[in-house]
This record gives structure tokens, C-alpha cells and sequence, in this order.
């Protein structure tokens, strides 16, 4: 069986992650959304929250599947006997970044493999910053974000 893992924050999730998900699941048996806990960013959603509004949005996905983990990529990819990383490219501007990490993740086992995969070019702009920040100052985020999601952002961010 062929395991991806699509690693990331989630906060919140996007179109732009579904249309990767989408994707991948076509790729592989099993795709794991695994919504990593860093404890360097301050998300808004807890991990908890993060992955329920990722388990809720690809429960029509029948061979994927929301985790959650912390630490290294590489050990938890290894624990799920998966053997590739799935990672978006939005940008060029994403690449440079995206790169050093694929060969890190390389360095540390290189069993595993990571793939880049872009996102339909309607979502090349979005993220989860620029999402927040569009919820916070009351714009709509509907076309960038399920329903769901758009609900969760205005009830954590207290938006009538």
C-alpha cells in the first residue's frame, strides 16, 4: 500500500489544501492530513480544533484520513510506514523554502520522498494568513475555505 502524508498547520484549512488532497488521493492508497503541532507559531485554532475541521472536510474522502502529530516529519512519516511527503507549491516564491526541507527530510531517512504538487492556479494566492486576516477584518472568506470553516473563523474570532 502506498502511504502519502500531507503535513502542515491547517490554521485554518483552505480551499487550496483540499484541491491538494484531492490530488493526492488520487495518487496514492492512503493519504494522512497530518496537522502538525509547532510550537513556534501561535495558531489561532487549537490542534484539536485543526484537525476536527480537517477530519470534517475530507470525511467524503474514502482513503484519507486527519492525524495529528509533533516532532519530527520524518520519524512520524516512518511510524505510519509511509514512504512519501506531500507538500503544495503555491509559488515560486514557496519553492526555495519547500526545497531545503525536502532535502533535510532526505538527509534524515532517505527512504522517504517528498513530491510537490500544485494547487489549481485559483488558489495560487491563497493561504491561511492571508485567510485570517480577511476573517479579522470582516471580509468573506466563503470562497476560500469550506463552510464550515468560515463558521469555526467567525465564531473564534467573535464576527457576528
Amino acid at each position: 500500500m502506498r502511504i502519502a502524508i500531507y503535513p502542515g498547520s491547517f490554521d485554518p484549512l483552505t480551499n487550496g489544501h483540499l484541491d491538494v488532497v484531492q490530488r493526492a488521493a488520487k495518487l496514492f492508497d492512503r493519504v494522512i492530513v497530518a496537522v502538525a503541532q509547532n510550537d513556534s507559531k501561535q495558531p489561532l485554532f487549537t490542534l484539536s480544533e485543526r484537525q476536527a475541521l480537517v477530519k470534517k472536510a475530507v470525511v467524503h474522502l474514502p482513503h484519507v484520513l486527519t492525524d495529528a502529530f509533533d516532532g519530527l516529519l520524518v520519524e512520524y512519516v516512518a511510524s505510519k510506514k509511509a514512504s512519501v511527503i506531500v507538500r503544495g507549491l503555491r509559488a515560486v516564491s514557496d519553492f526555495e523554502f519547500e526545497f531545503q526541507l525536502a532535502l533535510m527530510n532526505r538527509k534524515l531517512d532517505e527512504k522517504i520522498e517528498t513530491i510537490f504538487m500544485m494547487p489549481k492556479d485559483t488558489y495560487t494566492f491563497l493561504s491561511s494568513r492571508i485567510v485570517k486576516e480577511i476573517a479579522r477584518l470582516g471580509g468573506d472568506v466563503s470562497p476560500f475555505v469550506p463552510a464550515h470553516v468560515q463558521t469555526a473563523l467567525r465564531k473564534k474570532l467573535r464576527i457576528p
